[in-house]
């Protein structure tokens, strides 16, 4: 068991619009959190987050600490929350070393009666890291493609629950991992291009067309159209057309409307027939503008990508690559813009801090989460810096 401290440092615009509301190592990279990843390299629990001073006390669930960065002694390993290992430990020796990924600093193996100190960086031998860099929240869609298929192969060896009767199944039967599910009968199971994993307490109502890989979260209900390709958190109702996304969890896309290469923050609720565009009429690379700067992705498939409590207007119709900030309400306009700022109220308008926080207290406990001090604390602090900023 080695202890686990995460580094969230020198995150640009490239991070909108989650760089305002939570810590980058809360993002899926695949069926898993990128805290989860490392995790699974430390092979021992996260004791702290050390991120940006508006995210100090963040929380969620049995998150640990988010504190200021500060000296690590061993055994433990320091990683970089903007890089995504692919699960195989490295070999560490008994002497400190330097993780790398293609020549990157990626995090650092402490040994026993070591010491990491954060001011000086120490220049250790390098070990290597498997994995994905991430550059930026773009990239969360594309750690989905690069680890999704494996991630959910990794369930099948745990074997599950018998099909439904009732399925309609497309491939082999043991690429369709059950685990304590509702299943409705005349739900279609395609797994020839992945696996399906359904957690506990999820349900799938008739109708519904899954097609793996998918990763679907406990708790998550599934009210029908055709889910695949994608990685979808606890707690969600979703519907519609989705592809290649990423919904964090305690999300609501529960009508008709195309979803697709988008990320979800928490808590985002998204309008009937809201619909994302993915892929440009040129066929090109996607820019994503952040304010008045645009960056390139590299991508040629992105759709939108919300940060956490955002909201969308029924009829809500994206373009590609738009960015929703967090808190944003999405209304008024005739068509949004590809960059939607923080705590947009409509077209013209800012939420103000007690309506946003009125909004969560009525809406977290439709989830059973309690509203406490510290969650009205923080909410208050993302505000106040994504205003601010």
């Amino acid at each position: 068991m080695t202890d686990l401290y995460l580094l969230e440092e020198d995150l640009g615009s490239a991070w909108y619009p989650f760089h305002h509301c939570r810590p980058v190592s809360e993002l899926r990279a695949g069926a898993w959190l990128i805290r989860e990843r490392w995790e699974a390299i430390a092979g021992g629990e996260t004791q702290a987050i050390f991120a940006a001073p508006h995210l100090h006390g963040f929380v969620e669930d049995d998150l640990p600490a988010v504190t200021l960065v500060a000296p690590v002694e061993g055994p433990a390993i320091v990683g970089l929350s903007t890089f995504a290992p692919a699960g195989v430990r490295p070999e560490l020796a008994k002497r400190p070393a330097t993780l790398v990924h293609d020549g990157q600093v990626v995090g650092w193996w402490i040994p026993a009666g070591h010491l990491w100190d954060p001011a000086t960086r120490p220049d250790w031998e390098e070990a290597a890291v498997d994995g994905l860099q991430l550059h930026g929240a773009y990239d969360v869609v594309t750690a989905l493609e690069h680890f999704l298929v494996a991630d959910t192969a990794d369930f099948t060896h745990e074997g599950g629950e018998a099909m439904p009767d009732g399925s309609v199944l497309i491939g082999d039967p043991s690429d369709v991992v059950l685990l304590g599910a509702r299943v409705e009968p005349g739900v279609v199971f395609d797994v020839r291009h992945g696996a399906v994993v359904v957690e506990q307490h999820a349900y799938v109502r008739s109708g519904t067309r899954l097609e793996g890989p998918l990763y679907v979260g406990p708790g998550t209900e599934i009210l029908g159209g055709t889910i695949g390709h994608s990685a979808i958190g606890p707690r969600c109702k979703v519907r519609g057309e989705i592809t290649s996304s990423i919904i964090l969890g305690y999300a609501n896309k529960a009508h008709d409307g195309f979803l697709g290469h988008s990320v979800l923050g928490r808590w985002v609720n998204l309008g009937a027939g809201t619909t994302t565009s993915n892929l440009k009429n040129t066929y090109g690379d996607i820019r994503v503008q952040i304010d008045t700067e645009r960056q390139e992705t590299g991508r040629q498939f992105l759709g939108t990508i919300f940060g956490d409590h955002a909201k969308t207007a029924i009829g809500t119709q994206l373009d590609t690559g738009t960015l929703v900030g967090a808190g944003a309400n999405v209304f008024g306009w005739a068509r949004p813009p590809k960059y939607v700022p923080p705590f947009a109220w409509g077209a013209d308008g800012i939420m103000r801090l007690d309506g946003f926080v009125s909004i969560a207290e009525r809406v977290l406990p439709r989830r059973q989460v309690d509203v406490t001090d510290g969650v009205r604390e923080s909410l208050q602090r993302i505000y106040e810096h994504a205003i601010a900023t």
